[in-house]
């Protein structure tokens, strides 16, 4: 029977994260992935059962989310990966499940194209911004992967096929917001996402960047956005302007109605953890590792029917309850995300992180000093 507190946080899944290999053939500098050498792979066996289970969550109103990541999807096989498609098929030709990639780009060819061409994946590409602020990505051998990157790139918009950019933002380019936002838009995405360096899974370096810095940074991203309105979509400010354009109408419930998406993450062996795909793969035995079910064994929705009685989601919730009741930036934050508070301060029940500081408060804050300011003068 499903927990009346856990339904009061979380909503509907709306995105199922799948693992297809742990192995990536880069080695980035922050990388959270505990096991991103090793050469384990999903299993055809595995894909069929988390299509049964996706049955099961598909929302007639909004197609399912089928989100492969962690490590490269594209160090499978070609024909390993279709073979993992397969049991999706039905769904997406009723146009119920939405394939997506999260890739380095840096294996892309003819053949991957035309296999994302022909499933209709929509594409995220990982890339910091131009070579210099790109540097921490690398290969095995310690090599600089931006070439490549961008070779992938070029070859995704030879086929046609649309892709957004994902940059994580580290010391450097915390304050080279301009410069980073005009290398990412030259590449053509039809969507910017930034990430603040965060400290989690393997990487245990805490931030060192500043609150200030970083309300510094999205005060230059807002003013990049004003000088190029015709060009691509910046995530963060996209979610912080539906916000606000929902509050200012009244509608704020709206905002809050879909509750928190539990993210179900599969691993290769079809292992289940939930609301933090950077959980997967960690080891903590006063948490079980975090397993909900394995997918083989047990479908998700009673894995998310039985999830109130996990230790770690009792712990996030609790730090939900207080995070409402202390946080002024509660109503647009929503509690943020569970893992960096496990990873920053070792216990879920935590409220504030350097996610919440950097990412959500110095965005909000960033717009209201700007605001304020523009109203003075």
């Amino acid at each position: 029977m499903a927990d009346l507190e856990f339904d009061r946080w979380f909503g509907k899944t709306r995105t199922l994260i799948l693992q297809p290999t742990t192995l990536c053939n880069l080695d980035c500098v922050y990388c959270y992935l505990p096991h991103r050498r090793l050469s384990n792979e999903m299993s055809p066996k595995v894909a069929q059962a988390i299509a049964g289970s996706a049955a099961e969550l598909i929302n007639p109103n909004h197609p399912l989310e089928i989100v492969w990541h962690g490590g490269e999807p594209m160090a499978l096989s070609l024909r390993r990966f279709h073979a993992l498609l397969m049991p999706f098929e039905q769904f997406r030709n009723m146009g119920q499940v939405q394939h997506y990639m999260q890739t380095n780009a840096t294996l892309i060819d003819d053949e991957w194209c035309d296999l994302l061409a022909r499933h209709q994946f929509r594409v995220g590409v990982s890339i910091d911004g131009p070579a210099a602020l790109n540097a921490r990505r690398v290969d095995l051998r310690g090599r600089p992967a931006f070439d490549r990157i961008v070779r992938g790139i070029d070859r995704l918009r030879e086929h046609g096929i649309r892709f957004s950019v994902i940059a994580v933002v580290g010391t450097e380019g915390i304050e080279q917001p301009e410069s980073l936002l005009d290398a990412l838009a030259d590449l053509g995405p039809n969507t910017i996402g930034l990430n603040v360096e965060e400290m989690e899974g393997v990487n245990d370096r805490r931030c060192e960047i500043t609150q200030d810095q970083a309300e510094r940074f999205w005060k230059g991203v807002m003013d990049w956005r004003r000088a190029h309105r015709g060009g691509p979509a910046l995530r963060e400010l996209d979610r912080l302007a539906d916000y606000l354009h929902l509050a200012r109408s009244g509608k704020h419930d709206e905002w809050c109605r879909y509750g928190l998406d539990p993210i179900p993450t599969v691993s290769v062996d079809g292992n289940v953890v939930l609301m933090s795909p950077e959980l997967a793969g960690i080891d903590d035995n006063t948490y079980g590792n975090f397993l909900a079910g394995n997918v083989c064994s047990q479908r998700i929705a009673s894995m998310l029917a039985h999830a109130h009685r996990l230790r770690y989601v009792r712990e996030f919730m609790a730090g939900l309850r207080r995070c409402e009741a202390e946080c002024e930036f509660w109503n647009f934050c929503r509690g943020a995300q569970a893992c960096n508070r496990y990873f920053e301060n070792g216990s879920f029940a935590t409220t504030e992180t350097d996610y919440c500081r950097l990412t959500r408060q110095a965005l909000v804050t960033a717009l209201y000093n700007s605001t304020k300011k523009e109203s003075a003068a």
